[in-house]
């Protein structure tokens, strides 16, 4: 299984990211496979029982007449 998601390297050497589907909750880590860590820990928590106020990124597909 692969999950998008989008990083960045911030001047002080901090990794940043978050899981595309999830983009209001950031993590960062010291490396690039750090941050991945951090990144499946949360996607862990996310998969589990829906927790209150997650917000989700999904597609919504819409027939045009």
């Amino acid at each position: 299984m692969k999950v998008k998601f989008t990083h960045w390297h911030e001047k002080d050497g901090a990794f940043l990211g978050y899981l595309n589907d999830f983009p209001d909750h950031w993590t960062q880590g010291e490396s690039l496979e750090d941050l991945k860590q951090h990144l499946k820990d949360l996607y862990d928590l996310f998969s589990g029982d829906p927790i209150p106020g997650i917000k989700k990124v999904e597609e919504l597909e819409i027939e045009v007449a």
